[in-house]
């Protein structure tokens, strides 16, 4: 979740910077390095928002479905929450409070529960006066702007391991030093915390956001996705030619995953996981786990694209094609292979043909082609030629013989 017409449109108002509060982050745990591949896990906005079923009761049962569908084990691992988990205003000391209805136990105590079940806990702040969601009396909930060294020191009281720092009612305030700000609370607050820089690529932050003093582990590239296929299209696209950008540690983010919630079907659900993953995207899920679909979990159980994705060699797929409707991505791999995927954005049927050498093969050679969706194998001069159906995919992991 960023922004919204209402979050644009709230009516300023005057910040103050505060002195930091001291905190006990707890102890720093072996697991609590902050990863370098792209990150895995959950996110409620895409199919909760705001509305009431969001609290305690459900995130906790989220991250017992981690552990009974199996996504723990396929590497999924933070569980996050998103707007609406504060309290409407600050205590009299000027620290955030969670929301007593949906979280009366407190927000350590959610986080100390996904602990034990060997997951990682992710919050949301923005850094503005205000977050993006919802209104009353034209503001939001309280944001970081001002407070980012008592926030920083309050989150790592709470044992929270990510941070999504969204960019809401931001009076204006450059991007660089808003973001600089929080970067810098985090290092100083004890514990380490990935950064989620959520700032809408307004003022192209894979530009700076990966490098000091930001130094953040991501940072959005686009506006919010929807659960629809042009929006998954749209964005798609807006990312993939930022492949240069992003090294292990730092990552394009090209917003969450809407595979499950209803919007696409499956060959479109299957094709936007496909795509995250060549890009080296974070892969959080924006379905309601309690209630998902076979076909939907199938998608995001594939440990052989999660694997695309996960590659160690730290680098995002590189587009070789983009003509008439078909888009050729190719991401190299850490053992020596490649991952290939073969999009059709189009809305009928394509017979496709791709060249050994339009994917850096050496003609001469033979290499084993395995389908990651199929999980079958071929062996070939490592050319593919796929019938694609409109808005379908293939992957491919291809190595030598």
């Amino acid at each position: 979740m960023s922004r919204s017409l209402g979050g644009l449109l709230r009516i300023a108002a005057p910040f103050a910077f505060v002195v930091a509060i001291s905190a006990n982050p707890g102890p720093v745990r072996a697991d609590q390095t902050i990863p370098t591949l792209p990150q895995m896990g959950f996110n409620n906005w895409n199919s909760t928002h705001c509305r009431d079923e969001y609290n305690e009761a459900m995130i906790r049962g989220i991250a017992d479905k981690f552990i009974s569908l199996g996504l723990r084990d396929a590497g999924y691992r933070y569980v996050n929450i998103d707007d609406c988990w504060a309290n409407w205003q600050r205590d009299k000391d000027g620290q955030l409070q969670a929301n007593p209805k949906r979280f009366p136990s407190g927000i350590k105590a959610l986080a100390d529960y996904i602990h034990q079940r060997g997951l990682k806990f992710g919050l949301y702040s923005s850094a503005g006066t205000s977050t993006c969601e919802p209104l009353q009396e034209n503001r939001g909930f309280p944001g970081g702007l001002g407070h980012e060294k008592q926030d920083a020191a309050t989150f790592a009281s709470w044992h929270v391991d990510y941070l999504k720092y969204d960019n809401c009612n931001n009076q204006k305030v450059d991007a660089h030093q808003r973001y600089t700000a929080m970067a810098e609370a985090l290092r100083a607050s004890g514990r380490p915390m990935f950064y989620s820089v959520c700032e809408w690529g307004e003022n192209k932050p894979w530009l700076w956001a990966g490098k000091p003093p930001v130094d953040a582990n991501s940072w959005r590239t686009t506006d919010d996705i929807r659960d629809e296929y042009a929006s998954m299209l749209k964005i798609f696209k807006q990312n993939v030619v930022l492949d240069r950008y992003a090294s292990p540690g730092h990552w394009n983010d090209p917003d969450m995953l809407e595979v499950g919630n209803g919007g696409m079907t499956d060959i479109e659900y299957r094709s936007h996981f496909s795509l995250w993953s060549i890009m080296a995207a974070p892969l959080l899920i924006g379905t309601d786990l309690r209630t998902i679909k076979p076909d939907a979990l199938q998608i995001l159980l594939n440990k052989e694209v999660i694997a695309v994705d996960q590659d160690p060699l730290g680098v995002q797929g590189k587009q070789a094609r983009d003509t008439d409707g078909i888009h050729v991505i190719v991401k190299p791999l850490k053992d020596g292979s490649q991952a290939v995927a073969v999009f059709n954005e189009t809305d009928a049927a394509r017979d496709v043909s791709v060249d050994a050498s339009e994917i850096g093969l050496k003609k001469a050679a033979r290499y084993r082609l395995r389908d990651l969706w199929e999980h079958t194998q071929t062996e070939g001069d490592g050319s593919i030629k796929a019938h694609l159906p409109a808005h379908g995919i293939v992957m491919y992991r291809i190595s030598r013989l």
